[in-house]
């Protein structure tokens, strides 16, 4: 399968692509530190501007957006203003990367540094009373948190490891024991999403390309190939019947294709589930 250009460039390093009703498409600019909004027709419509990096956000139960900018969350409300809760740590070796909400609505991202594949990356959680918790430690290139419909598990790249890893989650929503549920080889892995099957929808970072994977056995079930954009970074289900499938592409160190930062769209003939927001 093939995936069509659905908007011009509009990203330098395309991120985080989230569909909502009533919003549309949203992705990330990631070193622009903006939020930008598309049409159905692939169009620029707006821009919220969160800080000089986002890496991922989720809409809010109560209107606005939650977001993860370089090292601290921001809450944007409902008419566009925008609060820093804080630093989360100091180092400017660090940055926020990929995320997502749990299903009690708290937001967790991961950190990571600027450069090389150090392992001083950190799972962080926000609450929406503005509590910040460190989740997981150890991880040098967190992406693609997603979960299976019935929470008990969650899904989660660290993409040096080339692995897609499944976490055991219990009653308070915890972390527990983690299994490999897809090892993809020599390929890197990025940002990911899950359709109502609960297969997993991976980006991979070099390749063009999006997979989909089965969880339960490892097999790679479809691939989206991505045509002059090599640096594939996320993918989201999006559309009135949630039966289209955005990939947002980088153009980061400038050598992504001569498509990079377009967002692309493919027809898989499967349905995605709409993000969990943020419950705050």
């Amino acid at each position: 399968m093939r995936a069509e250009q659905f908007s011009d460039v509009v990203t330098g390093h395309g991120e985080g692509p989230v569909w909502w009703p009533g919003a549309g498409l949203r992705v990330c600019d990631g070193f622009a530190g903006r939020i930008r909004s598309l049409d159905d027709d692939g169009r620029v419509t707006g821009d919220v501007r969160v800080g000089s990096f986002v890496g991922a956000f989720r809409p809010r139960t109560g209107g606005g957006l939650v977001a993860a900018a370089e090292r601290s969350f921001v809450l944007v409300d409902a008419d566009g203003s925008v609060e820093d809760l804080g630093e989360v740590w100091s180092s400017d070796r660090l940055r926020m990367n990929d995320g997502g909400c749990d299903p009690q609505g708290r937001f967790c991202c991961g950190s990571m540094t600027y450069a090389g594949d150090s392992p001083e990356g950190v799972l962080y959680r926000l609450s929406p009373g503005g509590r910040v918790d460190a989740v997981m430690g150890g991880l040098r290139t967190p992406n693609g948190m997603v979960y299976a419909a019935d929470g008990r598990t969650a899904y989660v790249i660290d993409t040096p490891t080339h692995q897609v890893r499944g976490y055991d989650v219990d009653d308070d929503g915890e972390w527990r024991d983690h299994r490999v549920v897809a090892d993809l080889g020599d390929a890197w892995p990025d940002g990911m999403t899950i359709d109502v099957e609960g297969n997993l929808w991976v980006a991979l970072w070099g390749d063009g390309a999006v997979v989909c994977v089965d969880p339960g056995s490892g097999r790679e079930l479809e691939r989206v190939e991505v045509e002059g954009a090599t640096q594939t970074s996320a993918c989201t289900f999006g559309g009135p019947d949630l039966d289209r499938l955005y990939v947002t592409t980088s153009d980061q160190g400038g050598s992504g294709g001569p498509h990079a930062g377009a967002v692309f769209v493919a027809t898989p003939g499967v349905r995605g589930v709409l993000p969990t927001p943020f419950a705050g």
